[in-house]
């Protein structure tokens, strides 16, 4: 929904989705070739997307080691996705906990929540199928995604969801559409699309609905907490450990994928459509975008 377009009744909002939940919902247990074999020499991402694309260190790699770390750069990206999104169920739960269930604007928000659990077992089972680690976040962004969980409300809640759900929206869609990726990465990328789109109608429209009622003083925090969500979540997309299993130093990666250009690049072209939706509504201004400047999302 764009943000200048007329807000409907949330409880029109939450039919539309609903209906749309029931015509265009996927089960990866079925949906999803499981058995099938993965394709030999197919990146699990496109290469140009991979954060040492370009680098003194990605030449120093092999076809096959620049192969495997997009194995594991995708693994670490569906680990914290995996992780936020059960994050946002928690959210949602308590979301949905306060509100008359009878509406279908509470009705969708539970429908959202069984979507989640659908796509956590589908990353899960992805990265078992990849031969992959579980790169969730340490244990210091664990405790700060669980605190925030707990106290988080109001329009930075939902645009901290869209943060997320939309720079992995732009990397999947891509990939979908890119026929040298793993055949296993595309169809999960093209369900995980097609939910999270709904999921994303949702949130802006929470987003863009209560914006207009915050004062000036409530604008400048909920602008600061979700810029600082966006800068720690992005920056954490991509563990060292990633790097770790294909032999590299940790240190000296992270430090080029960091300050290389090209993925700069893919930041701020993740980052763009969700940028402009906070910009339109008001959400990213004032202090918060020296933090969206400085992460390099904008």
């Amino acid at each position: 929904m764009s943000p200048s377009a007329p807000l409907r009744n949330r409880d029109e909002v939450g039919a539309r989705l609903l209906t749309a939940s029931a015509r265009h919902s996927f089960d990866p247990a079925v949906d999803v070739d499981w058995d099938a074999p993965l394709v030999d020499g197919a990146p699990a991402m496109p290469l140009h997307r991979v954060t040492l694309y370009g680098t003194p260190l990605w030449d120093e790699l092999s076809e096959e080691q620049r192969i495997a770390l997009s194995f594991h750069e995708t693994a670490s990206m569906l680990s914290v996705g995996l992780w936020f999104e059960i994050v946002l169920m928690q959210m949602l739960a308590r979301y949905v906990q306060r509100m008359d269930v009878r509406r279908p604007h509470a009705q969708y928000a539970l429908t959202e929540v069984g979507d989640e659990t659908r796509h956590s077992v589908m990353f899960a089972r992805t990265l078992t199928k990849l031969g992959c680690p579980d790169y969730r976040p340490g244990r210091h962004l664990q405790r700060l995604g669980g605190l925030y969980g707990h106290l988080s409300g109001g329009p930075s809640l939902f645009a901290s969801v869209l943060v997320v759900e939309e720079t992995l929206d732009r990397l999947q869609r891509e990939g979908m559409a890119d026929e040298t990726v793993q055949p296993l990465l595309r169809t999960v990328s093209r369900i995980h699309v097609v939910e999270e789109a709904r999921h994303v109608s949702y949130a802006r429209d929470e987003v863009a609905r209560t914006v207009p009622k915050l004062t000036k003083a409530q604008l400048e925090l909920h602008r600061l907490v979700t810029a600082s969500v966006a800068a720690i979540v992005v920056d954490a997309y991509v563990r060292p450990r990633a790097y770790a299993s294909i032999g590299l130093d940790p240190a000296r990666a992270r430090a080029e994928a960091r300050a290389n250009p090209h993925h700069r690049e893919t930041r701020r072209w993740m980052a763009e459509r969700i940028t402009a939706f906070l910009t339109e509504v008001g959400l990213l201004g004032g202090r918060s975008e020296k933090i969206w400047r400085r992460a390099d999302l904008l």
